[in-house]
């Protein structure tokens, strides 16, 4: 989907593994490149490919990579590996070995969560800005909104969704049939259907282990190795001029957005009205004007 846009694509190495990288554009056009994280952890980029199209809008390169653990970087079977520090190691290498020195940054939910890490504990230098897109400042925060929503369900899938916590057994049909209506209210469609983009609709190796590894079972349940995960009371460090975007409807409720926004020296709120989790999906155009915009704001 790459509105005409050239596109290239490759690995480049980090430590024992590669990581898949893919360029819309020109990364020598003289405007800083979009650099895309997306979410899961281990959702790949393919859902980002939705926004190709900003490269020919905005005259600069738009890049997106397959984390380690997923996609064309899939990793299985190294549970050691699954841990913010990971993703951030990974992080730095490909902004080296791509060249990529000012960009301007947006990631969305675990994305969001990365860059967040990443500007905080890394201070990296040529930042222009920040897009935080559908994110999190903190993962117990974000479990107990879910929990929040989820009890708006019906009473049996609200219970299959209590009685898997109890029990630790997060399967079967009850429990698959409430996780997927929540996920269809407050993230995306289940299938997409054949007028959606093709990179919507294509195939993709999700990272599992390194989702349950990191995050936990579902969305309400965050008991891996970033249950803890909080970086709320730093988000002041952040330096960038930081864009928050989240919907009506989204995983990132109003509060979690709020509690970002209230935190960050430099920022704006954008509250996308009827969007759930993929609001550059819900609304594509007016999301790629807003951060069209956004960046030509803060390019220098």
């Amino acid at each position: 989907m790459s509105c005409g846009a050239a596109v290239s694509e490759g690995y480049v190495t980090f430590g024992e593994f590669e990581t898949y990288w893919r360029v819309v554009g020109d990364v020598h056009s003289g405007k800083p490149p979009l650099l895309l994280l997306h979410g899961g952890p281990g959702s790949t980029h393919n859902y980002f490919e939705v926004l190709d199209c900003l490269a020919q809008q905005t005259g600069r390169a738009v890049v997106s990579y397959d984390q380690l653990g997923c996609g064309n970087s899939y990793v299985e079977g190294r549970p050691d590996l699954w841990t913010a520090q990971t993703w951030v190691s990974e992080l730095e290498n490909l902004r080296e070995a791509l060249g990529l020195g000012r960009v301007h940054l947006l990631g969305q939910s675990w994305g969001g969560m990365l860059a967040i890490t990443y500007l905080i504990e890394c201070a990296p230098a040529g930042i222009c800005s920040v897009v935080l897109s559908s994110t999190l400042p903190d993962s117990q925060l974000w479990g107990r909104e879910q929990h929040r929503m989820a009890r708006q369900l019906p009473a049996e899938e609200w219970e299959a969704l209590a009685a898997a916590e109890r029990t630790g057994v997060f399967a079967g049909e009850a429990y698959e049939q409430a996780v997927n209506h929540f996920m269809q209210l407050h993230c995306a469609d289940l299938a997409f259907g054949e007028d959606a983009p093709e990179c919507l609709r294509r195939p993709k190796r999700s990272g599992h282990e390194a989702y349950v590894t990191a995050w936990g079972p579902n969305e309400l349940t965050p008991t891996g190795t970033l249950s803890q995960w909080s970086y709320t009371d730093r988000l002041g460090e952040i330096e960038a001029p930081a864009l928050v975007i989240s919907g009506t409807d989204d995983l990132c409720t109003p509060l979690i957005a709020k509690t970002m926004y209230d935190r960050l020296p430099h920022a704006r709120w954008e509250l996308m009205e009827g969007c759930r989790h993929m609001c550059y999906v819900d609304a594509h155009d007016r999301y790629c004007e807003l951060v069209a915009d956004w960046m030509a704001a803060h390019d220098a």
